[in-house]
C-alpha cells in the first residue's frame, strides 16, 4: 500500500451511545453471500493497480449526474462531519460551500487524488487485494462511493468452510468505520471501464445493478434498509438525428442512481437538521 499526504494523528470519535450500546455482536458481519464465482470475474484480470497506473483527468460522468450527486452530498452530508471518500478521484462531488470537519480520500491513483481540491489527505490501495481500512472503529460520519462499486469484487478466502466476499468485506469495514447512525451513500450510472467491471454489472440491467448494490447493504448485518434515489432521464426520441448523435456520442444524458443506508439506526444528520 502507498500511503501519501499523512495526517496528523486522528482524534479518538467517542463510540456507542448507552442506548445502543448493547446491540447485537454480529453487528457488522456478513450474513450471507450475493455474488457467484462466476459474477465477480473481470475481463482483464491484471492488477487494478496496473489498469489505473496512468491518470485520467476526465470526467467519467456528465454535468447533470454530477449536480444530482453534489445536490444529494448536500442534503445528506452535515457541515462539520468527517467524511470519508472512497474510490475517489481528481473530482469531488462534495458541495463546495460546505466546510466539513475533514475529508480522506481513497484511490488507486496518487496523481488523480493530489489534484481533489476537497481531499485534506489521502491514501492509495487495492481493495480488491485488501480490505482493511487504518482507521479506529466510529471515525466517520459519512463514507461514499461515486461511479467505482462496479469495479469491487471478491478474491476466495476460506472462512468457515465457506467462501467471504470481499465486497462484502469493504462494506462490513464501511460499517465497521461509521459512526452509529452514520451514512454511507453508493452511487452510479451505467458508464464502466467495461474489462475492469465485475461479471454480474457487466451482465446486468440498470434495474438488476439497482437490486445488487441494495443485496450488498442487506448482506452486512446491521444496515438499515436502503433507500434508493434515482434520476432516469426519458428515453431520447426515436428520430433520425437523435439517432446519429446517440451514435456519434453527443446526445446521451446520464442516469442516476444512489444506495442509501445507516450504520444501525435514524441517520445523524436527521438529529441534526
Amino acid at each position: 500500500m502507498v500511503t501519501v499526504r499523512l495526517p496528523p494523528p486522528l482524534p479518538k470519535i467517542a463510540a456507542v451511545s448507552s442506548s445502543h450500546s448493547h446491540r447485537s455482536r454480529t453487528a457488522g458481519k456478513i450474513k450471507r453471500l450475493v455474488l457467484t464465482s462466476e459474477g465477480r470475474t473481470k475481463l482483464n484480470i491484471g492488477p487494478d493497480r496496473d489498469f489505473y497506473a496512468l491518470p485520467r483527468f476526465v470526467n467519467h460522468v456528465d454535468a447533470a449526474f454530477i449536480s444530482a450527486l453534489t445536490g444529494l452530498y448536500r442534503e445528506r452530508l452535515a457541515p462539520g462531519w468527517a467524511v470519508l471518500d472512497l474510490m475517489s478521484s481528481w473530482v469531488s462531488h462534495l458541495p463546495q460551500e460546505v466546510a466539513y470537519e475533514r475529508v480522506v480520500g481513497h484511490g488507486l491513483n496518487a496523481q488523480e487524488l493530489a489534484r481533489n481540491p476537497r481531499l485534506d489527505y489521502f491514501f492509495v490501495k487495492d481493495l480488491n487485494r485488501d480490505q482493511e481500512l487504518q482507521f479506529e472503529d466510529c471515525s466517520f460520519h459519512a463514507v461514499v462511493i461515486a461511479v467505482s462499486v462496479q469495479y469491487l469484487q471478491w478474491p476466495e478466502k476460506n472462512c468457515d468452510n465457506l467462501y467471504v466476499n470481499h465486497l462484502l468485506q469493504v462494506f462490513a469495514e464501511v460499517f465497521r468505520v461509521l459512526k452509529p447512525g452514520g451514512v454511507f451513500i453508493v452511487s452510479f450510472s451505467d458508464r464502466l471501464f467495461y474489462e475492469k467491471a465485475i461479471s454480474a454489472w457487466r451482465d446486468g440491467s440498470d434495474y438488476s445493478r439497482v437490486q445488487l448494490v441494495v443485496q450488498y447493504f442487506q448482506s452486512v448485518d446491521g444496515f438499515t434498509q436502503p433507500e434508493i434515489v434515482k434520476n432516469v432521464p426519458p428515453k431520447a426520441d426515436a428520430s433520425l438525428l437523435s439517432g446519429i448523435l446517440r451514435l456519434i456520442g453527443l446526445y446521451r444524458i446520464d442516469p442516476f442512481y444512489a444506495v442509501i443506508a445507516c450504520r444501525n439506526f435514524k441517520p445523524v444528520y436527521e438529529e441534526a437538521q
